[in-house]
């Protein structure tokens, strides 16, 4: 039996991102952060000025567009790199997600903050 490849209009490979790339590139405003987590996991624990895009009822196409390279992440990494999966199947240019997700940032020592109102 032959397997064949799914291919993608997006080649680029996909980016581990780490939290501590991933903060810095936060603090200079060089991505938007979006959370694929479900709105309860959102408004208990989220990354300052992240996005949430939950991955329940996720749409590529309503990411937000610009110059700024969009990342997604979740709690371990695994549903992150599922949506990322869903942007290059629709052939949009998001090709980042933050490896280890909210776990990993929060392993690493950096900060969350409850949902903003």
């Amino acid at each position: 039996m032959f397997w064949k490849r799914k291919t993608t209009k997006d080649a680029s490979p996909i980016k581990e991102l780490t939290p501590a790339q991933v903060q810095e590139a936060l603090a200079q405003e060089r991505i938007v952060l979006v959370d694929v987590r479900e709105p309860n996991e959102h408004a208990a624990e989220q990354i300052k000025g992240s996005l949430l895009n939950a991955l329940s009822r996720f749409d590529p196409s309503s990411l937000p567009t610009g110059d700024k390279q969009v990342v997604l992440y979740c709690r371990s990494g695994m549903r992150s790199a599922k949506a990322l999966a869903q942007c290059r199947a629709a052939g949009l240019p998001v090709n980042a997600h933050m490896a280890g997700g909210i776990m990993a940032w929060k392993r690493a020592g950096l900060p969350t903050v409850p949902q903003q109102r």
